[in-house]
């Protein structure tokens, strides 16, 4: 579990990496899995922080991990 107060676009990029790697996948994998390129994997990697967030959810969601956002009023 990673703390999502810290969570920046490189934070999500190491998640990425890490779980990608944990899972045995290469980035040309990941992305035919996902159906984006490999360019965005690895500007996702790298944390660039201007991709498209429909693409990052999918990623995410590919390699099974859970999103979750808690608001300002349930974080208290």
């Amino acid at each position: 579990m990673f703390p999502i107060g810290n969570m920046d676009s490189n934070a999500l990029g190491r998640i990425v990496r890490e779980e990608r790697k944990a899972q045995g996948l290469r980035q040309q994998e990941l992305a035919a899995a996902c159906g984006v390129g490999v360019r965005f994997i690895v500007d996702l990697e790298a944390g660039k922080p201007t991709l498209q967030l429909g693409k990052a959810l999918q990623v995410l969601a590919t390699l099974g991990c859970d999103v979750s956002i808690a608001t300002p009023a349930r974080i208290r």
